[in-house]
């Protein structure tokens, strides 16, 4: 078994000008959302509180109020450094980065730079292995299997087979100026968190991470966007409640359509082009998801789309990642 192939050109650019021809309206969503700043600044704020009251506290509790706080805090982190990454928070492309730096600091683990250049990737090339980091590797997929035991595993330790990715896009460049300074905040806030607050503090902040990309309802986001549950449809939305604290991220159809459409406003371009958002498949809970796609032995990390087309143009190899 492997990954599903198309030999069709990722599904977004067409509907995109289908809707702008049924709904010219469309086009006054389009910008920006300064806002999202004083949402990072403030979700900042409330994980490094969180850090200093638990640095004394024994691990279950941090465990507990990572898993039932830290983990959403940090994946609206994470949206908020997806904002940043499409340049909807300011007009300047510098002061999206320093944001997205600000945002990464709870992270431990410096991703916002790198995300930037990855995901654009993503969203120009979706499907294509040697350019879209969204995609697990072959050897992923068969290392992970289709039990409930894998997958679960998975979704645990889904940051570390993330880290791996960026070894199959050569193409892609991964260290800038911007990657260094990513590096050097993140260094040094995790330096003076572990001098000043200590090691419990620290794994607050790491078990947050985890959780907010692993093995938790907010998890399934990962198998929400693209994995095939109702094939060939490769994009998916989620509309459920958890939307009100991940800032709209469910909506991942509209969002690949346009994606100069800042969180708050992806709603409104629903309601406006219902009967091109209405037909897709779409998902109300995450939890459900989650359950499905641990237990659900047809759904595997082989539930992909990937092409051979390169905006029309055929890739070598492209159907033989990491040399399958």
């Amino acid at each position: 078994m492997g990954f599903t192939v198309s030999s069709q050109p990722e599904p977004h650019k067409a509907r995109t000008q289908a809707i702008l021809l049924a709904h010219p309206a469309v086009r006054g969503l389009i910008g920006r959302n300064p806002w999202s700043a004083l949402v990072v600044v403030l979700t900042v704020a409330l994980q490094l509180l969180l850090a200093w009251r638990l640095r004394s506290a024994p691990w279950w509790m941090i465990a507990l109020t990572a898993y039932g706080i830290g983990a959403f805090a940090n994946h609206a982190l994470y949206v908020m450094i997806h904002e940043a990454t499409h340049n909807l928070i300011f007009a300047a492309r510098a002061a999206n980065q320093l944001t997205a730096l600000v945002a990464d600091i709870p992270n431990v683990v410096p991703a916002a730079i790198s995300f930037r250049s990855y995901h654009l990737r993503h969203h120009a090339f979706q499907g294509v292995p040697e350019l879209d980091a969204d995609l697990p590797h072959a050897w992923e997929a068969r290392l992970i299997g289709h039990g409930a035991l894998g997958k679960s595993l998975w979704l645990l330790f889904f940051p570390i087979f993330q880290v791996t990715r960026p070894t199959r896009l050569r193409e892609i460049r991964f260290l800038t100026p911007w990657t260094l300074a990513n590096w050097a905040v993140l260094v040094i806030s995790n330096g003076a968190i572990l001098w000043w607050w200590g090691p419990a503090a620290l794994g607050y902040l790491l078990l947050s991470l985890f959780f907010s990309v692993g093995l938790h309802p907010l998890g399934a986001r990962w198998i929400q966007e693209h994995y095939l549950t109702a094939s060939p449809q490769e994009t998916y939305s989620y509309y459920g409640p958890a939307n009100l604290v991940a800032f709209n991220v469910g909506y991942h159809n509209e969002h690949h359509d346009f994606p100069s459409i800042p969180w708050n406003r992806l709603p409104q371009l629903t309601a406006l082009a219902p009967e091109f958002y209405r037909p897709l498949a779409s998902y109300r809970s995450w939890t459900g998801l989650l359950l499905r796609w641990i237990f659900d032995r047809e759904l595997s990390l082989f539930s992909r789309m990937i092409r051979q087309q390169r905006n029309g143009r055929t890739v070598a190899g492209a159907l033989h990642a990491d040399g399958d």
